[in-house]
C-alpha cells in the first residue's frame, strides 16, 4: 500500500492550499482516511478524517470551519482544502489510511511520506 501526499507549499497567512492524497490501490478499500500533521518538536495530531462513503467526517477543533476533507473515489484521491491559514498551521502534513475508521486517532496502518505546509505571518 502506497500513499502519496502532495500540494503543500509556502503561503502567507490567510492563504489557501489544496492537499491531495492518492493511493496505490482502490481508495474504497479503506474504511478510513485521515490527514495528520506534525510540527517540529510537537506530537503528530489528527486534522481531519473521512470514512469510506464520505458521509462521516471529523475535524480537529483548531481547523473546524477552515479545513475541508473530501474524497474522489473515481480518482483514488482524498483532498484537504485548507483555507484561512495561520502560522500555527505550519507542519508536515501526512495522509493515512486503514481498513478501520479510527477518526483522528493515529492508529492508522498505512502512511504517506508527508507534504510540507509553511505559513508566513
Amino acid at each position: 500500500v502506497q500513499l502519496q501526499a502532495s500540494g503543500g507549499g509556502l503561503v502567507q497567512a490567510g492563504g489557501s492550499l489544496r492537499l491531495s492524497c492518492t493511493t496505490s490501490g482502490s481508495i474504497v478499500d479503506y474504511s478510513g482516511i485521515g490527514w495528520f500533521r506534525q510540527a517540529p518538536g510537537k506530537q503528530r495530531e489528527g486534522v481531519a478524517c473521512i470514512n469510506r462513503s464520505g458521509g462521516l467526517t471529523n475535524y480537529a477543533d483548531s481547523v473546524k470551519g477552515r479545513f475541508t476533507i473530501s474524497r474522489d473515489n473515481a480518482n483514488n484521491t482524498v483532498y484537504l482544502q485548507v483555507n484561512s491559514l495561520k502560522p500555527e498551521d505550519t507542519a508536515l502534513y501526512y495522509c493515512a489510511a486503514d481498513n478501520n475508521y479510527y477518526g483522528l486517532n493515529t492508529r492508522y496502518d498505512y502512511w504517506g511520506q508527508g507534504t510540507q505546509v509553511t505559513v508566513s505571518s
